[in-house]
């Protein structure tokens, strides 16, 4: 059994009070996140998560709500949870240099550090599936500004397929990298309002046929968005709320 659970689905902005983006991927041969907003550290503890239990932390782009809780992800493991174990921290080219100015930045000296546990950082090549302990990803390259290729990542775990867009706004390698999926999460950050890097209900709605996944649940929403009742057939995110796939 896989099991999804939305630790943070907010917007950058906390809007609604919700968690900067952090989903939590249970399954029996790997337990991963993806995505470490600057909340995250908060929302592990919230709900009852050990952060030891994590094997690896997959990232679709490099802004502060989706990867911005990785410094005080690294400095818990260190100095509060005592972790032991390897860790792989995944995701686009420029990630292993953004992650240390950002440690730097926020904890000077951090970045450097002795740590009494491994971690591998691997920047993931687009359109071609690597393999990270029992989970294979595939990053798809979308359109989002952030000084760093963002992506879309498609992950395979125990025989399920779980695809969660980033921000983006609508571009084709969307359609590929959801295809037949078990799961796709996707941002919805407008009901209908077309705006640049980031995409709407509306502009999604029109292509769900041609991705054909078996489960859409939708999250990143401003504003706008909440409040909303869900369209037929699509699931809206909650922080906490927990999925089988």
């Amino acid at each position: 059994m896989v099991r999804f659970r939305f630790l943070g689905c907010g917007d950058a902005f906390g809007s609604g009070g919700r968690f900067q983006t952090c989903f939590l991927v249970t399954a029996p041969s790997a337990r991963f996140l993806i995505d470490c907003g600057a909340s995250s550290m908060i929302a592990i503890r919230r709900f009852g998560v050990d952060p030891n239990t994590i094997d690896a932390v997959l990232v679709t782009h490099l802004h502060g709500d989706h990867f911005g809780g990785l410094p005080f992800f690294l400095l818990d493991a260190q100095l509060v949870s005592r972790r032991t174990r390897p860790l792989v921290i995944a995701g686009p080219p420029g990630l292993e240099n953004r992650l240390a100015e950002a440690m730097e930045v926020l904890f000077p000296g951090s970045s450097s550090v002795q740590r009494p546990f491994p971690v591998e950082v691997v920047e993931l090549p687009p359109g071609r599936p690597t393999g990270i302990g029992a989970i294979a990803v595939t990053p798809f390259e979308m359109l989002h500004w952030c000084g760093a290729p963002p992506y879309a990542l498609r992950v395979a775990v125990d025989g399920k397929i779980v695809t969660y867009t980033g921000d983006t706004e609508w571009v084709d390698a969307i359609v590929p990298a959801a295809r037949d999926a078990d799961l796709f999460v996707a941002e919805a950050y407008f009901h209908d309002r077309r705006v640049k890097y980031h995409l709407d209900w509306a502009t999604l709605a029109a292509h769900l046929p041609a991705i054909g996944a078996r489960r859409v649940v939708l999250t990143h929403f401003s504003p706008d968005m909440l409040g909303r009742a869900p369209p037929d057939g699509v699931l809206l995110a909650e922080d906490g709320l927990e999925l089988e796939v």
